[in-house]
């Protein structure tokens, strides 16, 4: 307890490595967080949902924060819906709903009422329909008003049990706005000669009638804004947030897996080759150097292509090549010094076996000098999975960092202006490595004394 005490003040000594120790202090707290909010089947779920999952989401939409860095208030995602809906992804305003019963049917009004203050257009509207009925298809007629008190006939349509109107694909719609998309003649500002939205209250109202006792009629209503939520979203719909949020445990925990096997792994083969010597020693050093020249990521590659791109296979065989590589002669010259010393001869005079020399006195003596290697090393095996992710021979089914930047390069994310996509997975990449970078080189400079006046 108190040589970690006194490892804290060392560490509190150097603020490149409390800078460090924060950012992973954050990363590791927001990878709790995404797996107590959207736990691992749900992740899963809304990863590989698609447009069936994410239908509210507007495609290739910016992060929200883009509008803190432009001059103009870009619009954003408005939802509102008739009905409350359990587990709903995203939250939804409610829209007015008022039922007139008849001798057979009823009569329904659904009013939705939201504030538009954008000044730019949205990029879709589309009300999706849910009736019940058992032959009679229920009747809705659409009105929308906009706030300078203008009345707009938007369609007049019979409705199935689940059916969506998409506002930009009526074309008689389009040719009562005189051939404007409906996104700007609904929100354009009569009085300007350039299309500008109408900023101010907009209601639309749906006066739907039903023709037996026991039907019913909902809608919700989505407004497709240019920016959506914190992270925005891709080309399938689905919300970045996701694989942003989910990408830090699974990046975390391979990092710290890898380097930890590697570490470990190593420094014991190093330390049994050491003092067991002869032919030991030879098979080991003989198999590092056969490693040393294999090609690493080719062998990767290899495995990703043709045996399986499960993280967990990749993870395994990311070991085995990492434990016989030059690590291993580093640790060698020092377990040879190590071996000599007196205590190791008191060790042996008195009787203590193999396994308690290499576990209890060898190895002791040199984790002060492992521990900052796998700091430093976490970085390294983070970007290498998202390297194979990048290369589209990560695993399929999570969400990661770099299957993120793998479908915004497939997708033309760069070409097209959606920088977001690359950037803030490439950022989080970037968090992540100087973090564990700043604290590993501090505390080899407080584990290695010759490192600490430089």
């Amino acid at each position: 307890m108190k040589t970690l005490l006194k490892t804290f003040r060392d560490i509190a000594q150097y603020p490149s490595a409390v800078f460090g120790l924060l950012i992973i202090f954050i990363l590791f707290g927001t990878g709790v967080y995404a797996m107590l909010a959207i736990p691992y089947s749900e992740a899963i779920r809304l990863w590989r949902g698609g447009e069936d999952v994410w239908y509210q989401n507007p495609k290739n939409a910016a992060p929200a924060w883009f509008n803190y860095f432009t001059q103009k208030d870009l619009p954003q995602t408005i939802l509102i819906a008739s009905f409350e809906e359990e587990n709903s992804i995203l939250q939804k305003e409610l829209a007015e709903k008022v039922v007139s019963p008849r001798e057979a049917g009823s009569d329904i009004t659904l009013t939705y009422t939201f504030e538009y203050n954008y000044d730019e257009f949205p990029k879709d509207l589309i009300f999706y329909f849910r009736s019940d009925y058992d032959e009679k298809l229920p009747f809705v007629a659409v009105r929308w008003y906009t706030p300078d008190g203008r009345e707009l006939r938007i369609t007049d349509m019979s409705i199935q049990s689940r059916q969506s109107y998409r506002f930009l694909q009526d074309t008689r719609l389009v040719r009562r706005l005189q051939g404007i998309s409906p996104e700007i003649a609904l929100f354009a500002d009569p009085a300007s000669e350039t299309p500008v939205p109408l900023k101010g209250t907009y209601k639309i109202v749906i006066e739907g009638i039903t023709f037996e006792e026991n039907s019913n009629l909902d809608a919700e209503f989505v407004l497709h804004g240019q920016l959506h939520g914190w992270a925005g979203t891709d080309h399938q719909r689905r919300d970045l947030t996701v694989a942003l949020l989910w990408g830090i445990p699974i990046a975390l925990a391979f990092g710290l897996a890898a380097s930890l096997g590697t570490g470990l792994a190593t420094m014991v083969l190093a330390a049994v080759g050491v003092w067991f010597g002869g032919w030991v020693d030879e098979l080991i050093q003989r198999i590092t150097e056969i490693n040393l020249v294999l090609p690493f990521l080719s062998i990767l590659i290899m495995v990703g292509t043709f045996y399986s791109r499960s993280i967990w296979v990749i993870l395994g065989f990311t070991i085995a090549l990492s434990i016989f590589t030059g690590a291993i002669k580093t640790y060698r010259a020092i377990f040879m010094q190590v071996r000599e010393s007196t205590y190791i001869e008191a060790a042996r005079a008195y009787g203590a076996s193999d396994a308690r020399i290499i576990f209890q006195y060898l190895i002791p003596r040199i984790i002060p000098l492992l521990i900052p290697g796998l700091v430093i090393g976490i970085p390294s095996f983070v970007f290498l999975e998202a390297a194979l992710a990048f290369l589209g021979l990560g695993d399929p089914v999570l969400p990661t960092w770099g299957k993120v930047i793998n479908d915004a390069q497939f997708n033309g994310a760069l070409y097209n202006g959606y920088y977001y996509w690359i950037v803030q997975p490439a950022v989080l990449l970037m968090l992540t490595g100087l973090g564990f970078s700043m604290l590993g080189f501090s505390l080899d400079r407080i584990f290695n004394p010759r490192l600490r006046g430089m």
